[in-house]
């Protein structure tokens, strides 16, 4: 079973999550929260796979306590596809990031995929989502990537760029499994959770520019 944690303020939205995801064979809502902090002590005490966390809340919004929760995975729910919040909670660890009004079949694929290790958010979205936020954003020195291979700092550069893993084996003339684990080694060296990790890293060590904003 997947264990969830549903984190949102408001009640009647954590009661139409909760009916979905009740009706899954493999999926469980172990517990609820109406803020960050109350999310946090329950973890405390309560084993959960998967937390379901929105970002505005009283007391302590979704950002803070996906930046302190440590083990269960984090999908933030926000309200726009393009949002400041949610590109935040990803730099703080989010696995990524699913709108409020997301279809029930895709909540649940999102939760089974997270649990799985891999990230929601498609590296092209959040690479938007950097070009607009990125700037905005305080951050400090990335480790760095002296470690890598030549060919890791390929597949680095290339997933930064929103490529996924059949479109960079491709581009390299090798196996999908090859670029896996290429990518695996490179998220180890780095100390990274997940690709949506790697195009924030990217980024943030230079290696890719952010696009230029047009002028409003």
């Amino acid at each position: 079973m997947i264990r969830v944690m549903l984190v949102d303020d408001q009640a009647l939205l954590r009661a139409g999550f909760k009916m979905v995801l009740g009706a899954q064979p493999d999926i469980e809502v172990v517990a609820e929260a109406g803020d960050g902090a109350a999310a946090l002590e329950i973890l405390k005490s309560t084993e959960v796979d998967v937390v379901l966390m929105d970002v505005r809340m009283p007391t302590m919004d979704g950002v803070e306590a996906t930046r302190r929760i440590k083990g269960p995975k984090v999908l933030i729910l926000t309200t726009f596809d393009l949002d400041e919040y949610a590109f935040s909670a990803i730099k703080a660890g989010a696995a990524g990031f699913l709108l409020k009004d997301v279809p029930p079949a895709d909540l649940v694929q999102a939760i089974r995929i997270v649990h799985a290790g891999e990230a929601v958010v498609s590296p092209a979205t959040l690479r938007r989502m950097l070009d607009r936020f990125a700037a905005q954003l305080p951050s400090g020195a990335p480790p760095p990537s002296g470690d890598l291979t030549p060919r890791e700092r390929e597949v680095l550069l290339m997933v930064g760029r929103g490529l996924s893993n059949m479109e960079i084996a491709g581009r390299l003339e090798v196996a999908e499994a090859t670029v896996k684990t290429h990518l695996g080694r490179v998220l180890a060296k780095l100390g990274l959770r997940d690709r949506a990790q790697v195009v924030v890293y990217a980024y943030e060590a230079g290696l890719i520019v952010p696009s230029p904003q047009p002028k409003v």
